[in-house]
């Protein structure tokens, strides 16, 4: 998305205060996901080949966050929210850094969290055209990242889930990370539900969208993992 930043001076008037609030919320899972995959490689907690795969995620990561703070900053002359504080461990509930599948879950849980707070997000940017299409870039990369972290966990025997979500399934993580699940399995779009028009069955439905998740429920979710 940074090829994005010399067309945006270009684009509709828009609400900017609105727009430097949606993406400062972006801005701080972005934060998150930064400093999470930051600290797993640090930590020495990943394993074999895998650590390739988790330093590009990292990279992307790194990239998203000065995307979006140079957005804010030069080109809508707002300020950038500063990293908060993390505990990966949730009060110590969680060791992701001393234990790889602990690792490998909250990962998936962060990255199927921030492709749905993307979609969340989209129509409050939908006045700016170039906003848009940037927000929906980085979804795009989230969506990447869950569906290679899904898979992963898999492969390992940690769990049976697909590289998208089927219904509101959490698969094998811990119950208190529903809430990034729930409101999956819906199956009606444009007011038409789809496994009556087409016949084919609600989970194969549910899994040919992500739906939005609200900003509340995500930063519920975030909250979790804030330092106090």
């Amino acid at each position: 998305p940074l090829g994005i930043l010399s067309a945006l001076p270009k684009v509709a008037k828009a609400d900017t205060a609105s727009l430097i609030g949606v993406l400062n919320y972006a801005l701080t899972l972005e934060h998150l996901e930064y400093r999470y995959y930051q600290m797993g490689i640090e930590s020495g907690v990943i394993e074999g080949a895998d650590l390739a795969i988790f330093t590009k995620i990292r990279d992307h990561e790194l990239a998203h966050v000065n995307f979006l703070t140079e957005v804010i900053t030069n080109v809508l002359k707002g300020e950038a929210v500063s990293e908060p504080g993390f505990d990966f461990t949730a009060g110590g509930n969680f060791m992701p850094f001393s234990d790889y599948p602990t690792f490998l879950a909250l990962s998936q849980a962060f990255e199927d969290t921030g492709v749905r707070a993307y979609k969340g997000q989209a129509g409050n940017v939908m006045e700016n055209d170039v906003v848009l299409t940037a927000a929906l870039s980085i979804h795009s990369v989230e969506a990447r990242h869950a569906s290679m972290v899904r898979r992963l966990r898999t492969k390992k025997g940690q769990d049976t889930v697909k590289g998208w979500i089927t219904n509101d399934s959490r698969g094998s993580l811990p119950a208190p990370t529903q809430a990034i699940y729930d409101g999956e399995n819906n199956v009606s779009h444009g007011g038409v539900n789809v496994v009556d028009l087409t016949g084919i069955d609600a989970g194969a439905v549910s899994e040919g969208w992500d739906e939005p998740l609200g900003k509340d429920a995500v930063l519920g979710i975030a909250s979790l993992f804030l330092a106090s």
